[in-house]
């Protein structure tokens, strides 16, 4: 029980840490669902577009922070497809990421993660 909440603690302290980093990023390598690489398209991971939303880089969007974000997308009036606009808007993403099911899903998967973070330290 501790061991984990050690971990969860240093995965968010380690997190935290390359945030800045990550905000300023506007290009990264994604994958395109079917395992490959997709060199055509350069934008941010799924769980890097969760973390931003969770430190708070998208509350210029409409999407809140920390645990409000975490409460509003548990309760249904938050989705990943929300964040997504919102990250289109701050120019972390282009608007065809929209449209990738499979990117809405793995960011789904990172805000469920989160979640489960969030709720396992307090």
């Amino acid at each position: 029980m501790k061991l984990t909440t050690f971990f969860n603690s240093a995965l968010i302290v380690t997190s935290i840490a390359f945030i800045p980093g990550i905000a300023s990023a506007q290009t990264a390598n994604t994958n395109n669902g079917s395992g490959q690489i997709n060199t055509d398209a350069k934008y941010l991971q799924p769980f890097n577009i969760a973390f931003l939303a969770y430190q708070g880089y998208l509350k210029e969007q409409g999407i809140p922070s920390g645990g409000a974000l975490l409460f509003k997308y548990q309760g249904g009036s938050l989705t990943a497809e929300d964040i997504v606009q919102a990250a289109v808007k701050a120019n972390k993403l282009p608007a065809q990421v929209l449209n990738d099911s499979s990117y809405l899903n793995a960011l789904d998967s990172q805000l469920t993660s989160l979640g489960s973070i969030d709720g396992s330290c307090n």
